[in-house]
């Protein structure tokens, strides 16, 4: 009898060590930091270059939708351009999310980062300080030329003083920030172009699709604690916990042009376009419908035309909004 109750005390000391050391690695590696080179992009004043940095701003690549509080969504809706305060909250599984302040304020956005800081965030997700950013935002592949673009613009918006929470992680947020969250470059295999010439091809609309738009990010079934790719490119299902109705998630539909659940399979491109065009349907859609009617049309056919490249894959998204377990 003595002999198990001294196993069973050491089982627990060696239990109580094993778990006391695990949680403190966890928290000791909230502060972990990693080095990635610093692109040479430096914002200028020139006006083609500013037009084009707003238009990826307000339209394709939806940073306006993110990056405003949700108390001025209407106002983006409207077709407004307020400066980027930050403050939108996404409710993940890990933990409360906040989009920074992005507008040229010293104090509480952008305004003490360098150009190449900035760059850097985008295209390799670390940080300032040198932390992985969590993977919601697919810029890693954008032009040098639309990369500064987007930066020169930034930096001319009128300054906003907006005190931003920072994430607020539950411990299996800090969990997947300790083992699995590291910096996500540009894709394998794939050459970051100086520059790129928008027209109405494929080739460019897999450029917007894949690297400036997201319509890869969301249309594709993803690890909301990680936000690494489960699914099948473009084949749907991945449900997104709401940011308008707690207790709620939407599913993403099938963009491939399998012919039996494929969404647009029967579509021909100006449906596509007059879809785009109406906006938000489904009222608790999480697409930046907003942003994306501001596209041009020209952007709207390449994209179209590269999703109908794509392999067709037959998947069953279910019902567009569910309820996610309580």
């Amino acid at each position: 009898m003595r002999t198990l109750v001294k196993i069973l005390k050491w089982t627990l000391i060696v239990l109580v060590l094993v778990i006391g050391g695990f949680v403190a690695f966890v928290f000791s590696k909230q502060s972990k930091t990693y080095d990635a080179e610093y692109p040479d992009i430096t914002a200028v004043q020139d006006s083609a270059v500013l037009a084009r940095g707003e238009y990826l701003v307000y339209g394709p690549a939806h940073c306006s939708g993110c990056h405003s509080p949700i108390e001025k969504q209407a106002a983006l809706a409207s077709g407004e351009h307020i400066p980027l305060q930050g403050g939108f909250l996404f409710p993940l599984p890990i933990g409360n999310l906040y989009t920074p302040n992005i507008t040229p304020d010293p104090e509480t956005g952008i305004g003490k980062l360098t150009d190449q800081q900035i760059a850097r965030s985008l295209r390799y997700g670390v940080g300032f300080d040198g932390r992985p950013l969590f993977d919601v935002m697919p810029f890693h592949n954008l032009s040098d030329e639309d990369l500064q673009a987007v930066i020169s613009y930034l930096r001319q918006m009128p300054p906003v003083k907006n005190v931003v929470p920072k994430k607020e992680l539950n411990f299996l947020g800090k969990v997947v920030y300790a083992l699995l969250i590291e910096p996500i470059g540009p894709e394998a295999g794939v050459d970051i172009p100086k520059k790129i010439t928008p027209d109405s091809s494929a080739k460019y609309g897999e450029y917007l699709a894949n690297y400036v738009a997201n319509c890869r990010g969301c249309h594709t079934n993803r690890d909301l604690k990680t936000g690494a790719y489960i699914g099948e490119y473009y084949s749907g299902g991945f449900a997104m916990p709401s940011t308008m109705q707690p207790g709620k998630a939407v599913v993403s539909c099938n963009l491939t042009p399998d012919p039996e659940t494929g969404r647009i399979f029967d579509w021909d491109e100006q449906k596509f376009i007059e879809r785009i065009r109406k906006g938000r349907i489904i009222p608790l859609s999480e697409m930046p419908w907003d942003q994306f009617q501001q596209m041009s049309d020209t952007d709207l056919k390449a994209i179209y035309a590269y999703l109908k490249t794509l392999k067709p894959v037959k998947k069953e998204t279910g019902t567009a909004v569910i309820d996610l377990p309580s």
